[in-house]
């Protein structure tokens, strides 16, 4: 679709009030999708922008996903909230891919279950609170093959424990959440805890997660390649290191770490 066709959709669907505020923020990205595609920039942070991620992690999936090599076109993301925000919605609602979403609290779980997005799209979501114990039972649930396209995982704590036990999957694209307080040259980690929560942890709400650089030692070990940070300072792309090409390149993490805003 053009970005002339975009904006006509748009303007259309104003003038019979029948557009939301997801369709705005759909047809802003589709744009700013288009725009991407045709300059040239000197690297994957110059393709970031935000249509329904937090920061711009939207721009660099859909660039990602442009650029790879991915056979199964299904995500997985767990730490959803309400999923009004996420990593993987620009994906669901701009290419139509599959996914699987989680949440702890049953309040999110009904309300994206009783959003307008739930029917329209090959979308399903459940209800648990993840540990390493039960992730991978959660997941083959799912019924998704093995190589999945995307795994997002932002949980403000066990991130990468949970990371390192899931064992029934094998995403092309790992989305994960580091901790840029702990900096770039350790290998640091908050210890495994089962009941861990980000708030009754600590009342300064930093104790949590991974350093990039045990992260980094974490997807090598997996079969991973570190791609980027975003700009924001809390989101790393690691790629399987087999699906690397001349656009999508391994990255250093002195070049890849951006401090937290």
């Amino acid at each position: 679709m053009t970005i002339k066709k975009i904006l006509n959709t748009f303007k259309k669907k104003a003038l019979n009030k029948k557009i939301n505020f997801d369709d705005l923020l759909l047809s802003l990205g589709q744009i700013q999708s288009k725009l991407n595609l045709n300059l040239k920039k000197k690297n994957i942070n110059d393709y970031e922008f935000k249509a329904f991620s937090q920061w711009g992690e939207d721009g660099i999936i859909d660039f990602l996903t442009s650029n790879l090599e991915i056979e199964n076109k299904t995500f997985i993301e767990f730490g959803v909230e309400n999923y009004e925000e996420a990593n993987t919605k620009f994906l669901l609602l701009n290419k139509n891919w599959s996914g699987f979403i989680i949440d702890s609290s049953i309040k999110n779980i009904n309300s994206i279950r009783n959003s307008e997005i739930f029917w329209k799209y090959s979308l399903e979501a459940v209800c648990h609170f993840i540990t390493k114990e039960n992730i991978n039972q959660i997941i083959e649930s799912s019924k998704f093959k093995k190589n999945i396209g995307i795994l997002s995982i932002d949980l403000d704590g066990n991130d990468y424990w949970i990371w390192k036990e899931i064992n029934v999957i094998d995403p092309a694209i790992v989305i994960i959440e580091y901790n840029a307080r702990l900096g770039k040259k350790k290998s640091l980690v908050v210890p495994y805890d089962k009941n861990f929560q980000r708030k009754e942890k600590h009342y300064s709400m930093i104790y949590y997660g991974a350093s990039i650089q045990a992260l980094t030692k974490l997807g090598k070990k997996k079969g991973y390649a570190l791609v980027c940070c975003n700009k924001a300072g809390n989101n790393a792309f690691f790629v399987k290191k087999e699906l690397l090409n001349d656009n999508i390149k391994e990255n250093l993490i002195e070049k890849a770490f951006y401090k937290n805003k």
